[in-house]
C-alpha cells in the first residue's frame, strides 16, 4: 500500500512539477499526453480545459501588468509571449526626409534614433501602408516635423562654461517634434493625442550654427519586421515557485534558512518559545538555489515549479496600455487558430 502511494506521488510530481536539484533540473518536459500514464485520461477535453484554465491579474498600472495564466502548456504560453513581442502592431518612424543636418550625428544614425522613439498613437485606427507606396495618406501615415537651430545665449555670463547657460536649443529632445496632420486627422484626433510617448528623450546635441531640419513619416508595422514596432519593453513569464519544507526547521537553522531565500519567502515565527520556519510567499523567490550551499539545510527543502502556472510580466513602451496589448495579442492568437482551422478544412476538401 505504501509503495503504491509513493509511486502515485512520484507520478503526480512528474506530471505537475519541475523539480530543481543541486546538480540539475528534473521533469523538464511535458509528459501528460494521451496513453503515457496508466489510469490517467489525458485526452483533450474542452470542458475540463475551461474548468481548469484561468487568468488572474496580480498588478496593473499605466505601463506594466503582471498576471497569472494557469492551466495551459508551455507552447501556448511561449506563443503568447512571442506575439506580444513581434506581432502586435504599433506606429513608428519609417521614413525620414532630411532637409538639413549639420550636427555631428550622421543622417543614417539620426534616422535610426528617430525610428526607435515610441509614438503615442493607437495603431488600430490606421491601416498598413501598401508596399511601394511612396506618399502616405491620412489613413496610413502620421507626419512629424523636427526643426531646431542652436544659437548662443546673449545673456550668458562671460565666465560661464555651462552649455545649458551658454547655448539655446543645444539639446534636441522629442518635445521638439511637431505633429503635422494629414487630411482630416486634425478633426479625428484631439490636440495632444498624437505625440512621442516621452517628451524628454534626447535625440542629438548641437552647437551654435548647427541645425536639424527634417520630416518624418510614421507607419503601422509589427516587431517581426523591425524591433522599433515592438509594443513592449519586456514580455516574459516564469513558472510559479513551489517550496516545500520536508521536516520542521527550528532555532538558528530557521534564521539561516530564511537568509537562503529572497526576502518574504521564508517567515520565522515564535511557536511555544521556539523559532520555527514556514513558507510564507514562494512567489517572491528567484530560485538562486543558495540552499544547496548548506549541507544541513539542503535536504530539508524541496524546490520545484508548478508546470502549468505561468507568471507573466508585460511592460509597455507607452504606446498602448498593457491590458490593451494583452487583449490584442489574444486576438492575434485567435486569428492564427482560425487560419489553421481553415487550412485543415481546405486540405480535407481537396
Amino acid at each position: 500500500m505504501r509503495l503504491k502511494m509513493a509511486a502515485s506521488q512520484a507520478v503526480e510530481e512528474m506530471r505537475g512539477r519541475v523539480v530543481l536539484g543541486e546538480f540539475g533540473v528534473r521533469n523538464v518536459h511535458t509528459t501528460d499526453f494521451p496513453g503515457n500514464y496508466s489510469g490517467y485520461d489525458d485526452a483533450w477535453d474542452q470542458d475540463r480545459f475551461e474548468k481548469n484554465f484561468r487568468v488572474d491579474v496580480v498588478h496593473m498600472d499605466e505601463n506594466s501588468l503582471e498576471f497569472d495564466m494557469v492551466g495551459i502548456d508551455a507552447a501556448i504560453a511561449n506563443a503568447f509571449r512571442r506575439i506580444l513581442l513581434a506581432e502586435v502592431p504599433t506606429m513608428a518612424v519609417e521614413k525620414v526626409l532630411v532637409y538639413n543636418n549639420t550636427s555631428i550625428v550622421q543622417d543614417e544614425i539620426l534616422a535610426h534614433r528617430l525610428g526607435l522613439i515610441p509614438i503615442h498613437a493607437d495603431p488600430r485606427l490606421f491601416e498598413y501602408r501598401n508596399q511601394g507606396d511612396e506618399d502616405g495618406t491620412e489613413i496610413d501615415t502620421l507626419q512629424f516635423r523636427l526643426q531646431v537651430r542652436c544659437t548662443r545665449n546673449p545673456h550668458a555670463a562671460k565666465d560661464s562654461s555651462d552649455p545649458n547657460e551658454l547655448y539655446v536649443n543645444h539639446k534636441v529632445y522629442t518635445r521638439h517634434m511637431t505633429w503635422i496632420p494629414l487630411g482630416n486627422q486634425a478633426d479625428l484626433f484631439p490636440e495632444g493625442t498624437i505625440r512621442p510617448v516621452h517628451d524628454d528623450i534626447l535625440i542629438a546635441q548641437l552647437r551654435p550654427g548647427q541645425e536639424i531640419d527634417l520630416l518624418m513619416h510614421c507607419v503601422k508595422g509589427i516587431g517581426k519586421d523591425h524591433a522599433k514596432f515592438s509594443p513592449v519593453a519586456t514580455a516574459s513569464y516564469r513558472l510559479l515557485p513551489d517550496i516545500t519544507l520536508l521536516e520542521p526547521v527550528e532555532g538558528e537553522a530557521a534564521e539561516e534558512l530564511s537568509r537562503c531565500f529572497s526576502p518574504g519567502v521564508i517567515e520565522v515565527q515564535e511557536v511555544q518559545g521556539k523559532k520555527v520556519a514556514r513558507v510564507a510567499n514562494p512567489r517572491l523567490d528567484t530560485f538562486s538555489r543558495e540552499i544547496f550551499r548548506h549541507e544541513k539545510l539542503k535536504k530539508v527543502v524541496r524546490l520545484a515549479r508548478v508546470r502549468d502556472h505561468y507568471i507573466f510580466s508585460v511592460e509597455s513602451t507607452g504606446v498602448l496600455p498593457p491590458d490593451v496589448l494583452v487583449s490584442e495579442a489574444i486576438k492575434v492568437l485567435m486569428g492564427k487558430c482560425r487560419r489553421f482551422l481553415d487550412e485543415l478544412d481546405a486540405v480535407q476538401m481537396d
